[in-house]
């Protein structure tokens, strides 16, 4: 009798195990959201890097360092990705296709510094959804997760990309405040918003994050 207990106290622990870790595996929908929303993300990664390099001279003009507000145009894929499949990695998976697709239709950045950008933009984006273990999904946790993007990307330009500029500098200390502010409304905010957008169409009622939406019309 106490064998036969034990074994039902066993076989009930890792049901239980099995339902709580369910929702976080991934399955061939996910992997094919991600890709397409990965894809359309990279088209406007190229779609802005014309536009980044017609609008930046001119903010450059008006105060050095003012045109890093711009720069989440090229990295709220991640949050975006993490609002819509909810599931660990979903960051990084949607930055590098997006990144591989915007190499495909060309740039002018090297291979190698668009996809460390996108698995390090991808990392810091999972942090504060993996602290809450993929469970919150709302706006202040969107706008953490643009926030601590844009500290990565931010001392990533001025180690790699802006080595002449000093952190402790009038352009450097602008380049940060600005690159966090971009973060936020953009990465953050708006990411946050497109993602309520798309989920309102319908287009995600298969999924837990069309559901939420859905749960908060009724």
């Amino acid at each position: 009798m106490g064998n036969h207990a034990s074994n039902q106290a066993n076989q009930t622990n890792q049901t239980n195990l099995s339902r709580s870790t369910r929702p976080l595996r991934w399955t061939p929908a996910d992997i094919a959201v991600a890709a397409a929303l990965g894809v359309a993300c990279g088209i406007v990664f190229w779609g802005f890097n014309f536009a980044y390099a017609a609008i930046s001279p001119f903010l450059g003009a008006i105060l050095p360092g003012v045109a890093s507000l711009l720069h989440a145009f090229w990295y709220f894929s991640g949050p975006l990705g993490l609002l819509i499949i909810r599931k660990p990695g979903a960051a990084m998976f949607v930055n590098v296709v997006g990144s591989a697709a915007e190499m495909l239709i060309g740039n002018q950045f090297s291979m190698g510094f668009v996809f460390a950008s996108a698995i390090l933009q991808g990392l810091f984006a999972e942090i504060p959804f993996a602290v809450t273990r993929y469970r919150v999904f709302n706006l202040p946790i969107s706008l953490i997760s643009g926030l601590l993007v844009a500290v990565e990307y931010g001392f990533y330009l001025l180690f790699f990309r802006y080595q002449g500029v000093a952190i402790v500098s009038p352009r450097g200390i602008t380049h940060l405040i600005c690159e966090m502010i971009g973060g936020v409304v953009v990465a953050g905010a708006m990411s946050w918003f497109l993602y309520l957008a798309i989920a309102r169409t319908g287009a995600l009622d298969r999924f837990a994050s069309g559901r939420a939406v859905r749960g908060m019309r009724d």
